[in-house]
């Protein structure tokens, strides 16, 4: 493909997405993409950046999610954002190191409500789109037979291992349901139907609230799959400072039994929590992935208009 014909394509659904937002009387805003800090998450890796004489600068983040936060603890009300992002050794046919995220946060709403907001906004660009909910307990029972709140650590090792062969030794009881999710799970959903997990683990809840539901702790927070392709993840954001700190602390003490290098806590999101993050929810969708979705691509370069290399 062209590139004037990317260039073209990229720009018609970028003023797509701003008429959806602006409609919703919406602020559009651009948050720094260099920081002092990073994010905890023990399975992403930001870039770090020095300065001419080697001193560390920062990092380039892999999310505007906490500065996005700390906007809305300042009272922006509801925002959104079209920008690059970047996380370390990402790249393949459906990753690239630099790409383009589209994320917003809406006040009042909770998962299920900006659920519903997506699906509008994906059947604004992508046309027609038929839609399937699907729990995550739902998703593991009806493809692969277990109960992922149920089953035992030594059980599910034994299960992944029956199905996907010899693994690592270091892997945690959340390593092996990501491992299934990915592997034999996400590869079944229908093409062309837009689907819809939520409900998942406690463990895998991150920036997310959790709640009890029929007995079952599980955490507010939801995916978005089409065409193959993981296009968006989103949660009904937590508010709590004190429970966001241990959460990232726990993040520390995985590095630490992986081996993966300690990061330092964002001190400016926790402040932010502690000022008073609104009730919202939030998500993050890729926007290149996105656009492989409209131009029927099934490798990320070929939609970008200069494939990033470094």
């Amino acid at each position: 493909m062209q590139q004037s014909t990317i260039l073209r394509q990229r720009h018609n659904t970028f003023v797509k997405i701003r008429h959806f937002f602006n409609a919703r009387k919406m602020l559009e805003v651009d948050t720094p993409l260099l920081r002092t800090f990073s994010v905890t998450d023990p399975y992403m890796r930001a870039m770090q950046i020095s300065s001419s004489i080697g001193t560390h600068s920062g990092y380039l983040q892999t999310s505007p999610e906490y500065a996005m936060k700390e906007l809305l603890a300042s009272g922006s009300g509801d925002i959104y954002q079209l920008g690059k992002v970047f996380r370390s050794e990402e790249s393949g046919p459906h990753h690239s190191e630099e790409f383009t995220l589209l994320e917003w946060y809406r006040l009042g709403f909770d998962h299920h409500q900006l659920m519903q907001e997506i699906y509008e906004l994906m059947v604004l660009l992508c046309g027609p789109l038929q839609r399937v909910n699907l729990s995550y307990q739902q998703a593991f029972v009806d493809y692969l037979g277990v109960d992922p709140f149920s089953i035992s650590l030594e059980e599910l090792k034994l299960f992944t291992i029956d199905k996907l062969g010899e693994l690592p030794e270091k892997l945690l009881f959340d390593n092996y349901l990501t491992l299934l999710f990915s592997q034999l799970i996400e590869p079944e959903f229908e093409k062309k139907k837009i689907t819809f997990v939520h409900s998942f683990p406690v463990e895998q809840a991150s920036l997310a609230k959790t709640e009890i539901v029929d007995s079952m702790h599980i955490a507010c927070r939801f995916e978005v799959y089409l065409q193959g392709l993981e296009m968006a993840n989103g949660f009904w954001e937590l508010t709590d400072a004190k429970e966001q700190l241990s959460r990232f602390e726990k993040d520390n003490e995985i590095r630490k039994e992986l081996g993966y290098p300690l990061v330092e806590i964002d001190t400016g999101l926790i402040a932010a929590l502690n000022k008073g993050l609104p009730e919202c929810a939030g998500v993050a969708l890729g926007f290149d992935r996105l656009m492989m979705v409209l131009q029927n691509e099934a490798q990320i370069n070929n939609v970008l208009p200069m494939a990033f290399t470094l």
